[in-house]
């Protein structure tokens, strides 16, 4: 038989649906931002990306398919370049002092409990 030649990759099992011209495209479109394409806010997650691609495209993707699109284009994970203007650091600092330690999970005790998942009687 063809022995290793068999083996080597023959290239991608299908055409991209979304070629390059249509992921400049939407590359664009992703520029314009979030509040051009109806969404409230500033964040573009996956499956608003998804979104967008079935409606500009008419395509249907999967959020992991979004995903791999992205990062073969070389897209990463964006963080934030500033905090957001509505942030109120007197607010946080309250919230962090009065309700944090409210819904905090409990410590661990300092003296070893038992393992029993049924509670121990006193005798």
């Amino acid at each position: 038989m063809d022995g290793l030649r068999a083996l080597a990759s023959q290239g991608p099992a299908s055409t991209p649906r979304l070629d390059e011209a249509k992921f400049a495209r939407l590359e664009q479109e992703l520029r314009k931002g979030p509040t051009a394409h109806g969404w409230p806010d500033q964040v573009w997650p996956l499956s608003r990306i998804k979104t967008l691609i079935g409606r500009r495209f008419h395509l249907s993707y999967r959020v992991q398919g979004v995903h791999l699109l992205l990062r073969r284009h070389g897209s990463t994970r964006q963080a934030p370049a500033r905090r957001a203007v509505e942030r109120d650091d007197r607010a946080v600092a309250g919230w962090v002092k009065d309700t944090w330690p409210r819904v905090e999970a409990p410590r661990r005790r300092s003296t070893p409990g038992s393992s029993s998942r049924t509670r121990q009687e006193c005798r």
